[in-house]
């Protein structure tokens, strides 16, 4: 099975669930921005990442995972089913 990595940068209690932008890092890997409404809370903002991550990619939610920063703004996702430059196509539509 394919599985590609992809790094998101979360505002939290950002007034809405919505992908922000895709950008280059400082090492020239994609990023991509994104708020969501919950807070930090409990795992509230990291369900709400992975859940609009699932549903932008047409994907369940347990196709999508954070496998690092649980705790930062900046996180590591797991996706699986799709290669990475199919998965910035569809974040970006």
């Amino acid at each position: 099975m394919t599985v590609c990595r992809i790094a998101v940068r979360v505002t939290p209690r950002g007034g809405a669930d919505r992908i922000d932008a895709i950008e280059d890092d400082a090492d020239g890997r994609p990023l991509v921005r994104l708020r969501v409404r919950a807070a930090p809370s409990d795992g509230e903002a990291n369900a709400a990442v992975t859940a609009l991550i699932a549903r932008n990619l047409g994907l369940p939610r347990s196709a999508v995972r954070i496998t690092r920063g649980e705790t930062a703004r900046v996180k590591t996702l797991e996706v699986d089913g799709l290669e990475l430059q199919e998965v910035l196509a569809r974040l970006s539509a």
